[in-house]
């Protein structure tokens, strides 16, 4: 806890208290609510053995995260098929989704970060956030159990969910641009990595998107390869007037 205070006079994060008190929420265990906002770049620069950060919890929110709004998704939309329901919640939880809310609920104003994350703009990075997100549910679920996170959910998310699928965001940009392309040239559009830099456990990827004719009609980058797909798709129908 003593880090803790030191760390925060030096940068811009605001106290987790704020936090609480702001969603009506009180930890039984801080630990666990400072686990869920410490970055792993903040381990490896203090070098304190004793801190953990929070890609664990981050594993145990998503599975969270997923089962609530499963759950949701069944109960609001009784009539539905299976796969038009996987299709909302694959939308509704994917890293733009998770980052849009997080940024809302300003979770990277809480974090722990190294300095130089801080500095290249770690607080509003969309993959930093999402993950974010995901790590305080985990924790939120260990410390209170699920109905807590159902509760949570309710009052910060499930509203998008409606959002996403009145605006048909669900629809990705890879299947929008492939039927676009089918439909006018017959053709596949097909997607090349250009390059790909930073270790192993944060990666970014810069991808193409060609047709046949080795044309580029779009390029993306992302933390992940799918992420960065969807970027150069997305870029692709903005140059073709979608």
């Amino acid at each position: 806890m003593e880090s803790w205070a030191i760390y925060s006079i030096h940068t811009s994060m605001k106290p987790l208290e704020e936090f609480e008190k702001q969603y009506s929420l009180d930890f039984h265990d801080k630990f666990l609510l400072e686990t869920a906002f410490t970055h792993r770049s903040y381990v490896n620069e203090s070098g304190d053995k004793h801190t953990i950060h929070n890609e664990r919890l981050e594993f145990l929110g998503d599975a969270v995260l997923e089962i609530l709004v499963s759950e949701y998704l069944f109960y609001k939309f009784p009539d539905l098929p299976e796969g038009l329901l996987t299709t909302y919640r694959s939308a509704s939880v994917r890293m733009e989704s998770l980052a849009d809310v997080s940024l809302e609920l300003g979770l990277g104003l809480y974090l722990r970060m190294a300095k130089g994350e801080e500095a290249t703009g770690g607080r509003t990075k969309p993959y930093i956030l999402a993950n974010t997100f995901e790590a305080f549910l985990g924790a939120l679920f260990l410390d209170q159990g699920i109905e807590a996170c159902k509760k949570f959910l309710s009052s910060v998310f499930f509203g998008k969910i409606d959002k996403v699928i009145t605006e048909k965001t669900y629809v990705d940009n890879k299947s929008r641009l492939q039927e676009l392309l089918q439909e006018k040239s017959r053709q596949m559009p097909t997607y090349k990595v250009l390059q790909e830099t930073g270790p192993d456990h944060d990666k970014t990827f810069i991808v193409g998107v060609y047709l046949k004719n080795a044309e580029m009609l779009g390029r993306g980058v992302g933390k992940t390869k799918q992420q960065a797909q969807q970027e150069a798709a997305k870029e692709a129908l903005q140059k073709l007037g979608q």
